[in-house]
């Protein structure tokens, strides 16, 4: 990482430092507060800020989780993606310790924060973020902070995010392949937004210091072992990998080699931009009987095979704020008015592929209304849905194998799943 962190920053909603610690001796807290607080008077919020901010020849990189600010500052010219990696990982430490990250927590065990701090950077460069493998040297309890007289192995390993000495009675792996769409359809039925959100999420239940390998359907990967795709390989882009990942060996041969940590982690993010056809289509006809009474007919359309099956499908149907309760009837599921939203709730639990679906409502608006109300809001229909055994991008594990020195047998499990992710039709 280019550059390193001067100092490391705990402030609370008004921007006053809570806890701190230099490293380098060259930006003060007094120096780091004046900024943050004339940071805080713009008129901007911070949290919608520039989260890298320069001023008076240093930088200042900075997140917010509830009522507390972490930033890094810093005279030198530092990698801002490793950087606010790095904070977010700290907040997941503060959580693993004190089960939420807030001003009162930091002030109840500010002894511990001093610990964490020490370990988790050194003279301003990034150290050791796993949770679990600091836990083994900083321990806590309610009224007292133990330290261990020796630190653990994974800290003098070359493996730091797992220990070594694990032991199981069944050793088990649990790989969940999880995409989320992200639609936006504008009021003429086109699609001006779309994309496929990614991850390989794995859970490991190994002994000793296992070496995984997993294949996937990828276009290269296919293609360097001499391969043919038939059309059933994916091009990956914007591939992210959890740290264990061999970056080396996935540049040279695409191999998705590792050394898992043990429990729950995240392997692979990917991203596809490419446009995507719309699995669960929405349309909308509005007819307007006079000023004070509106009947909408909607129709949802499964778009994909009949062999795969959405689960607990929710159409969010937005109405007028002074609508009374609408007259509602369903061809499948069940409908609720919800005030609280001004939206009408349809739920249907299972939605198998190539099927459509119809709901018909009616409601009433008050007699006198300002010009300007009226159902044609803005709010577009808000879709959620699960589909198992599914991925819209076709990828595909094909091989997961679990190769430990000891040589027991290891069972791998491979899920697949995709779920709406911000999925709006502005169709009304």
């Amino acid at each position: 990482m280019a550059g390193t962190v001067s100092a490391l920053f705990l402030l609370d909603i008004k921007g006053h430092v809570l806890i701190w610690r230099d490293y380098r001796g060259d930006v003060s807290a007094t120096q780091a507060e004046g900024f943050f607080m004339k940071l805080i008077e713009k008129e901007v919020d911070p949290q919608f800020q520039n989260p890298v901010v320069y001023d008076n020849g240093v930088t200042y990189m900075f997140i917010q989780h509830n009522n507390v600010y972490l930033m890094t500052a810093s005279r030198q010219n530092c990698n801002a993606a490793s950087l606010l990696l790095f904070l977010h990982r700290v907040v997941d430490v503060f959580k693993h310790y004190f089960l939420e990250l807030e001003e009162e927590s930091l002030r109840d065990n500010f002894v511990v924060v001093y610990e964490l701090l020490d370990e988790v950077m050194d003279f301003g460069f990034p150290q050791y973020t796993e949770a679990r493998i600091l836990s083994e040297f900083i321990k806590t309890d309610a009224y007292r902070m133990e330290v261990a007289q020796r630190p653990p192995m994974a800290v003098t390993n070359a493996v730091s995010w797992r220990s070594q000495g694990i032991q199981y009675n069944k050793n088990e792996v649990f790989l969940d392949v999880v995409e989320s769409v992200n639609i936006l359809v504008n009021s003429n039925g086109q699609i001006i937004r779309s994309e496929v959100v990614g991850a390989l999420k794995m859970r490991t239940y190994l002994s000793g210091m296992p070496e995984c390998k997993l294949g996937l359907n990828d276009r290269l990967l296919l293609e360097a072992e001499g391969r043919t795709s038939k059309g059933k390989a994916i091009d990956l882009d914007d591939i992210k990998f959890h740290q264990c990942v061999r970056l080396a060996r996935f540049e040279n041969d695409r191999t998705i080699s590792f050394i898992p940590p043990d429990g729950s982690f995240d392997l692979m993010t990917y991203r596809l931009s490419t446009q995507v056809k719309p699995l669960i289509w929405v349309e909308a006809l509005v007819e307007r009987h006079s000023k004070s009474r509106i009947e909408i007919l909607l129709k949802a359309r499964s778009q994909f095979k009949e062999r795969s099956t959405a689960t607990n499908v929710e159409i969010e149907l937005p109405v007028p704020s002074d609508a009374t309760k609408p007259i509602v009837r369903t061809s499948m599921g069940n409908a609720t008015y919800a005030p609280e939203n001004d939206a009408l709730i349809w739920k249907i639990k299972s939605f198998p592929g190539n099927k459509e679906y119809m709901l018909r409502t009616e409601f009433f608006l008050p007699s006198v209304t300002a010009e300007e109300a009226g159902p044609d809001r803005k709010a577009p229909v808000r879709v959620k849905f699960e589909i198992p055994y599914f991925t819209i991008s076709g990828i595909q594990v094909r091989y997961l194998k679990i190769i430990e020195k000891s040589g027991y047998h290891a069972l791998p499990w491979v899920r697949y799943i995709t779920m709406a992710g911000e999925y709006e039709l502005r169709l009304m």
